[in-house]
């Protein structure tokens, strides 16, 4: 018995040493390493504070910024402890319902014509920190409107924000939703109050 018990537990505090502290340790230092910044969360800073990360999404909801897609993502939406879709399939009521009330959102807005799926639907992860270069166009007039200039120089503020395709095949062109805003208040601040 004793000589079936003694390889089992070998392995076990082997493979427990090899693949539960050495491999983690081991990817974790090539990590910070070769590629620190995303590693620790390609966090973004102004003025010495963080103020979100590049590659996590969060909730903009003023008239002079641009808005992410819709969060499944926790209670309110945007929750990275909860991140996840809503899971709900294309045939849910619920889900028909909530793309309805996202897209006439849209239209008392004033926006016409076709609008994007990223615009009335959820990613996958909740997360997204991207929207479609169309859905963020749809958004300069309105952007225009709150900052006091012409929704021409928000629309060229917005295409010079436009990431294209991952090695120029994977995924699709995109806008980042915190960068481009962070470009408008710097480029397009707002009066403050009281001046």
């Amino acid at each position: 018995m004793l000589s079936l018990i003694r390889p089992a537990v070998v392995s076990m505090a082997l493979f427990t040493l090899l693949l539960g502290l050495a491999y983690p340790l081991g990817v974790t230092g090539v990590a910070q390493a070769a590629f620190s910044r995303q590693a620790d969360g390609s966090l973004v800073a102004q003025n010495g504070k963080v103020v979100g990360s590049q590659l996590v999404g969060q909730a903009f909801a003023r008239p002079q910024y641009l808005h992410p897609r819709p969060s499944a993502a926790g209670a309110n939406g945007y929750d990275a402890s909860a991140s996840s879709g809503s899971n709900l399939g294309p045939l849910n009521e619920d889900l028909a319902k909530r793309v309805k009330e996202s897209a006439d959102a849209l239209r008392a807005e004033g926006v016409g014509g076709t609008i994007p799926a990223d615009a009335v639907t959820a990613s996958g992860s909740g997360l997204d920190p991207h929207i479609s270069p169309q859905y963020a166009d749809l958004q300069a007039e309105r952007i225009a409107k709150a900052r006091g200039v012409d929704p021409g120089q928000i629309r060229a503020l917005i295409a010079a924000h436009v990431e294209g395709r991952t090695f120029g095949v994977l995924g699709q062109p995109r806008v980042n939703v915190l960068m481009t805003n962070l470009a408008l208040d710097a480029r397009y601040p707002l009066a403050k109050a009281g001046s």
